[in-house]
């Protein structure tokens, strides 16, 4: 068995790629390099003094988006020889409690637009603020006092962050409540929280403005709260064979700085510490025509809402996260574990983003980019009308996977893009990590005294508390060429004329509509049978078919919150499944830039209220995937991955399908590499 595993280290194939390793002019979408960061620090610390101390902090240090045209230009241009758009950071920056955006420009090195933010709302939290509020609260003497007295040891209290919402309130501070847990025993820290503790910090200011010792909770017990397989005792299982993944002939991708080239795929892939996982420029090799075609111009996470279905708890009834906006989906993002979290033959990317006094912070192995073989068909057909004849065509599917985790609090989100050859882009998530879970008394669901305790008992004196997740894709789709349309093409059952000859009394037709606005682009999937199509208008088929991709959505869920509960207000992009905005690059978080605290007046639903033109423009889809999640006892201590996605693909792009003349891969066995039996 020994030799097993050193054959798989000998063979796998792991690529640590970090973004500083390349000499070479910046694509225009590079996110932003360490070097660049600290010119960043550099150029604002002329104007400003930087850093906590002087109540000046780095909330989001960005990639400021280029003009389209000009990165077109420059993309379509030959070895790219047209200048490229000037490289430009956005920042946002507390500054002695306002918000300050600021662009600075690298070529000129200098501030170039310098505003105070008015409104609603405020930026992303960062590690240190949150770190610095923690450590605050545990030498907070009247908390300490209040963890003695319920006979716990505060060595053993681990403190985490949780934003506070909007309910209403006229005017508000940037704070955040504190909430406590229990570890004694446990490292699986959120499921022995400590209620009836009320802690809330004013970021601002860094101190503690609202303390309460409500009441006393059972505490959920530490046993069986183990995930580490290095604890966990005898009997193991379910059994699983070992495997190794080998690539006699390397990779099939190809990386070049971020540019990554596989099969009939080229893209631009980036890390932004709001978003996370950036994919840019995704076009597709068309064989018939000799040349890439256009299908992605820019594809990322926007934002991510997860409310919490306890509204009676002081505990509870905020805990409504604006999980992007509040703490960053790339600032969150965890380095990628190669063979487990990524398999062996994966490379890696790092990640850089700016910490709270502006310098850089480093995420290593951040993103990872793999072959997929899972035993999938491609495409297969058995001839048997034949007489005489049989024939048997089968292609095995390899496809190309881009990942990344961010680890928001309690839950771990797997985030994949899969580019397949056939030309379909499929975006999953994949929910897993830990329970957000209440305290209670019962033990039993005999026991429960209450109509209804919000969520089940998944432990002894533990409730596994109801929530949802909305998870929204913003996906800037060039369909062969920026002017696009969006088409739902509604499936209508007919009767059959009784004028005709034929016993079948039904059918169902096509009656494809364009949708003129942005009100009639809103899509609640589920309500009708309809295909959602961007199409590319002004190109068709031989065939005279306008060329598009369709949207293959999972299985739809929607909002369940009334339309006025500050919550849903919030986070109105969950309204529909799908919208279609006008291209407008400071539209890029659903939930608004500001999204901690915000009062819901600059959210996608907002911005589509102006009802723009979409027809033959150049557009942007808006989708969200939804999960319902009602805990079960199989959820604990760690969560089995729930999964969802949807998948873009292509519908008349191609004259014919394009990987009929894919050659078949070959597929063996390593036979040196299979282990005897012990």
């Amino acid at each position: 068995m020994a030799q097993f595993h050193l054959t798989i280290l000998i063979f796998a194939l792991i690529f640590v790629i970090s973004s500083s390793s390349f000499i070479q002019q910046p694509h225009p979408f590079d996110s932003l390099t360490e070097t660049e960061l600290k010119l960043v620090r550099k150029i604002i610390n002329k104007t400003y003094q930087v850093g906590p101390e002087y109540r000046f902090t780095f909330q989001y240090v960005g990639l400021n988006e280029p003009d389209k045209s000009l990165v077109l230009s420059w993309h379509s241009s030959p070895d790219h020889n047209v200048k490229p758009p000037p490289r430009q950071a956005f920042v946002v920056a507390r500054d002695n409690g306002k918000t300050r955006e600021i662009v600075v420009d690298f070529s000129s090195g200098a501030i170039i637009s310098d505003k105070i933010h008015v409104g609603d709302g405020y930026p992303m939290l960062t590690i240190d603020e949150q770190q610095a509020a923690i450590t605050l609260v545990l030498k907070f003497n009247p908390f300490r006092r209040s963890i003695t007295r319920r006979g716990l040891n505060v060595s053993e209290v681990v403190v985490t962050t949780a934003t506070v919402g909007w309910f209403g309130e006229e005017e508000t501070e940037r704070i955040i409540s504190m909430r406590p847990f229990y570890l004694n025993g446990s490292v699986n820290t959120y499921l022995r929280p400590i209620e009836g503790l009320t802690i809330i910090v004013n970021l601002d200011k860094m101190k503690v403005t609202e303390f309460k010792d409500r009441f006393r909770s059972p505490l959920p017990k530490a046993n069986g709260t183990e995930f580490r397989i290095s604890m966990l005792k005898p009997p193991f299982g379910p059994p699983l064979q070992n495997s190794i993944i080998f690539q006699p002939d390397g990779p099939g991708f190809k990386i070049d700085g971020h540019n990554v080239r596989w099969a009939n795929w080229e893209f631009h892939m980036s890390f932004d510490v709001r978003a996370g996982l950036v994919i840019s420029l995704a076009s597709i090799f068309d064989m018939d025509v000799n040349k890439y075609r256009q299908v992605l111009y820019k594809g990322h996470l926007s934002e991510l809402f997860v409310p919490y279905m306890e509204p009676f708890s002081d505990d509870w009834y905020s805990i409504t996260y604006l999980d992007c906006g509040d703490f960053g989906c790339g600032q969150s993002a965890v380095s990628l574990e190669p063979y487990t979290d990524c398999p062996a033959n994966a490379a890696f990317m790092d990640g850089v983003f700016a910490s709270q006094d502006g310098t850089p912070t480093k995420v290593s192995n951040v993103m990872c980019i793999f072959e997929k073989y899972a035993g999938n068909i491609m495409w297969r057909h058995t001839e048997v009308e034949i007489p005489g004849l049989k024939i048997t065509e089968v292609r095995p599917e390899v496809s190309l996977v881009v990942r990344m985790v961010t680890t928001v609090g309690n839950y771990d989100y797997i985030v994949d893009y899969e580019f397949k050859a056939s030309g379909s882009i499929q975006v999953g998530v994949g929910l897993t990590g830990v329970l957000e879970v209440k305290p209670v008394e019962y033990t039993h669901t005999s026991e429960i005294k209450e109509d209804d305790i919000h969520g089940t008992i998944v432990a002894d004196n533990t409730v596994g508390v109801n929530h949802d997740h909305f998870v929204n894709f913003r996906l800037d789709l060039d369909i062969d060429g920026s002017p696009n349309s969006f088409v739902r093409n509604e499936l209508v059952t007919k009767r059959t004329a009784k004028s005709v000859n034929t016993p079948r009394k039904s059918y169902w037709t096509t009656s494809p509509k364009t949708a003129k606005t942005e009100a009639e682009a809103r899509v609640k999937l589920g309500l009708k049978a309809e295909e959602l199509v961007v199409v590319n208008p002004n190109r068709k088929t031989k065939h005279g078919n306008e060329i598009g991709y369709r949207l293959l959505s999972s299985p739809p869920s929607g909002p369940l919150l009334v339309q006025d509960d500050y919550p849903q207000i919030r986070a109105a992009f969950t309204n529909y499944n799908v919208w279609i905005t006008p291209y407008n690059r400071s539209e890029v978080w659903a939930g608004g830039l500001y999204a901690d605290r915000s009062h819901g007046d600059d959210t996608l639903a907002v911005w589509s209220q102006r009802n723009r033109e979409i027809e033959n423009k150049d557009i942007v889809m808006w989708y969200t995937i939804g999960f319902h999640h009602v805990p079960s006892q199989e959820d604990f201590p760690t969560m089995p991955t729930l999964s969802g996605g949807f998948e873009l693909r292509p519908t008349n792009f191609f004259e014919q399908n394009p990987v009929l003349k894919s050659k078949p891969i070959k597929i063996t066995t390593a036979k040196n590499c299979i282990p005897k039996n012990d």
